[in-house]
């Protein structure tokens, strides 16, 4: 037992620092951005609406295409929220982030139940039986206390949910909500880049952090919390 609770704080530390150690290079990244002379591209989104996105109702879709296909193979959600809260703001950051990584979430569920159970079953083998030990009881709640995991990649998590017998719309909806306090931190860190004070991104980047820290702490309780209540196998998004 002693093990076992080690072993699960110190799965929960490394997460904390993984996502503290993304906050940190994105913000560097903005750093050496404005040091070569990109700063007036930085703290102008019409720019970066205009030459990415897009602009008008069209740009909220293909942030929304990106999003889906980004995460749906597996690559980190929370780039997607960082870029969310650059192009358009905190709230609708979020929100967009959110949808986005939805969709991805279904669209890799869908993918594996439909037609790639075979190709996930032998790439993956034992780990998806033991994520699906895990989501079988309780999809919506089991996936909500997954996604708030501090940081991870969720394509596991996903393909096991669509190799196993569970229905899909309540993990899809229960991963969604998950997605909601990553994606609001990633979105103000990202919205904070384009200030114009050096005052503005440093508050912004620094509620960033200590926001992400309490989120991740509160997430890693609700997560141990539900596992041992229900009890379940330890498992968490990779």
């Amino acid at each position: 037992m002693t093990k076992d609770r080690n072993g699960a704080t110190l799965k929960s530390v490394k997460s904390l620092a993984k996502g503290l150690v993304m906050l940190l290079g994105l913000g560097l990244a903005v750093y050496l951005a404005r040091a070569a002379g990109l700063g007036s591209m930085l703290e102008d989104t019409r720019w970066f609406n205009d030459h990415v996105l897009g602009s008008g109702p069209l740009s909220v879709v293909i942030f929304l295409a990106v999003g889906a296909v980004f995460t749906g193979v597996g690559l980190p959600r929370q780039l997607i929220g960082f870029l969310g809260g650059f192009a358009f703001g905190v709230v609708s950051g979020t929100l967009l982030a959110t949808v986005g990584s939805g969709l991805g979430c279904a669209l890799a569920a869908v993918y594996a139940r439909m037609g790639g159970r075979e190709l996930v079953e032998r790439k993956f083998g034992g780990r998806l039986e033991r994520v699906n030990r895990f989501l079988r009881h309780e999809p919506f709640n089991t996936a909500l206390a997954i996604r708030l995991f501090p940081l991870g990649s969720n394509l596991i998590t996903n393909l096991a949910a669509g190799v196993s017998s569970i229905p899909l719309l309540p993990f899809v909806l229960g991963s969604t909500l998950g997605y909601v306090p990553q994606n609001f931190i990633f979105a103000l860190f990202g919205a904070g880049m384009n200030r114009e004070s050096a005052m503005g991104t440093a508050l912004s980047v620094g509620m960033s952090i200590a926001l992400f820290v309490v989120s991740g702490w509160l997430g890693i309780q609700v997560y141990r919390r539900y596992r041992t209540r229900e009890g379940l196998p330890e498992e968490g998004e990779d």
